[in-house]
């Protein structure tokens, strides 16, 4: 198993804090986020973390200043108009590194409180497994993908639907087994390259994805902090 950080978007929502420093790459408690993420992988996993040409030299810097190996894979983008997506840089990887192993898949800008090693023990090995959070409220789910589920199958996910009866949401951790590759393939031949939300949406549509239900703090660290500034203003 391998695990990889999407970690090359330019986070445009969060201009004016992210024009000079990667949205990954804030703070958060005192560390960057992706510091966070990476201590919370476990230590036999190989990390590799997918990263943008304009602050190449700052995740540089960040690499020397943990201590634990990653390898950063370069995507040649300076500008968000350059970037080719979320989904088409994994599927990219995936191919240029040769991955025929399972899959661990998370975005950069996100933080998880549950034990990533409990999420992978929970893994049939066979089936895509996503990470499920229960934000507790409706009006909450409707601002993101919303997951109905049958047991612990993933019936459907609506992405920011105006009304729900489901307080659970799809976060940005998935273990892939390799057998979906070819799906992400044809999802990005389908010109449909970013988000991933939006390829496991795709995914329980055309095969079976598992549910993992988990408590304790998860947020986007876009989310957090516009809710941070509104909060200040």
């Amino acid at each position: 198993m391998k695990c990889i950080i999407l970690a090359g978007g330019f986070g445009t929502r969060l201009f004016p804090l992210t024009l000079n420093k990667a949205k990954a790459l804030l703070d958060y408690k005192d560390k960057p986020l992706l510091t966070h993420l990476v201590e919370n992988i476990p230590q036999e996993l190989e990390i590799l973390v997918s990263i943008n040409l304009r602050f190449e030299d700052d995740f540089r810097e960040w690499q020397q200043s943990i201590d634990r190996q990653v390898k950063l894979l370069l995507e040649e983008a300076n500008h968000n108009k350059q970037k080719r997506g979320a989904v088409s840089a994994l599927n990219t990887w995936i191919k240029r590194e040769g991955i025929t192993e399972d899959l661990l898949v998370i975005a950069g800008d996100n933080y998880f409180g549950f034990d990533l090693s409990h999420f992978i023990d929970s893994y049939d090995g066979k089936n895509t497994l996503a990470a499920i959070y229960d934000v507790g409220d409706f009006d909450k789910a409707s601002h993101f993908g919303v997951v109905y589920l049958n047991t612990h199958k993933i019936d459907k996910i609506m992405e920011k639907p105006a009304i729900t009866d489901s307080s659970l949401v799809a976060t940005a951790c998935y273990l892939i087994p390799p057998r979906v590759f070819i799906y992400i393939n044809q999802y990005c031949s389908e010109h449909k390259r970013d988000n991933l939300g939006n390829l496991i949406a795709y995914l329980v549509t055309i095969d079976q994805v598992e549910a993992y239900v988990f408590k304790g703090r998860w947020f986007d660290i876009g989310t957090e902090l516009k809710g941070s500034i509104n909060k200040r203003s």
